[in-house]
């Protein structure tokens, strides 16, 4: 009997695995807007939504169908990698790498038919996230990147802009599902707001962090995201030059990431302690 395993370990460039991915979230972007079907679909989207954590917070047939997809593109083209995926999806591996993915990062902004929702893939090891892509349908925008090999939106290299004052900065942020985090985020702003040249809340996290290595906001915080909110667009963030820490306390039972331009990261998550500290 052979010990061999039944898909050995298939060796890869972070290059070649963002291109996998790249490939992924494109599909499954195609297959999204075709759920959508031409104008609002409120009614029938909702109909097939099912609630995940909350009220608030939905699963619809495309998100399901979404994530199959991805899975059995990442099945045949890396039969070895592990997989986990919000939806449920996950599968063990041999390979030492495991797919990350949220094959619908937007969901309620989907069924209501507001444009910024986003399909998030990436691909980690022991060490972090090796390459990760982030694809807006409706903007027709493909964020990608490799460790170490650089940020990309398309075939443009990223790259972070110098740190503005914190009262001139474009912050953006996200708020959690469960009732009582949103209520204490919420109090949070009434001292973040007035301290920042304003607030942005899009609701796709791995679009708000590939919208800060881009340039279109200054700096992002959020608590509670999940390894799938944050993987493909905080790496996209990091190869663009993009700081970031993560920190406890600041919302009650969740850690918090803050990311920014350099120079600004430290500034920002100052902030959000005194705003925590004055709730």
């Amino acid at each position: 009997m052979s010990d061999t395993p039944p898909h050995p370990p298939r060796v890869a460039s972070p290059d070649a695995l963002r291109a996998i991915a790249v490939d992924v979230a494109t599909e499954a972007g195609t297959l999204l807007v075709a759920a959508r079907g031409g104008g609002t679909q409120l009614g029938r989207l909702a109909a097939g939504a099912t609630r995940k954590s909350s009220r608030t917070d939905l699963a619809t047939d495309a998100d399901r169908a979404s994530e199959e997809l991805v899975r059995t593109m990442l099945a045949a083209a890396r039969p070895g990698d592990a997989l986990l995926g919000e939806e449920g999806g996950a599968r063990p591996g041999t390979s030492g790498l495991t797919w990350v993915v949220d094959p619908l990062d937007g969901t309620t902004n989907f069924v209501y038919d507001f444009p910024l929702w986003s399909v998030s893939v990436a691909v980690v090891d022991d060490a972090g996230t090796v390459a990760g892509a982030v694809h807006h349908p409706l903007g027709g925008e493909t964020f990608s990147a490799a460790r170490g090999r650089g940020a990309w939106l398309g075939d443009r290299q990223l790259e972070a802009r110098p740190a503005p004052p914190l009262a001139e900065a474009l912050v953006g942020t996200g708020f959690a599902y469960d009732a009582a985090l949103r209520a204490s985020q919420a109090r949070l702003l009434a001292t973040v707001l007035p301290a920042v040249r304003d607030i942005r809340r899009g609701g796709s996290a791995a679009l708000d962090l590939c919208w800060l290595a881009a340039g279109r906001l200054d700096g992002f915080y959020e608590a509670g995201l999940k390894p799938w909110d944050r993987a493909a667009g905080l790496l996209v963030a990091h190869e663009a030059g993009i700081a970031s820490t993560d920190l406890d306390g600041v919302v009650p039972g969740e850690t918090t990431l803050v990311a920014a331009v350099p120079g600004l990261v430290g500034a920002l998550a100052e902030l959000l302690g005194r705003a925590a500290s004055a709730r």
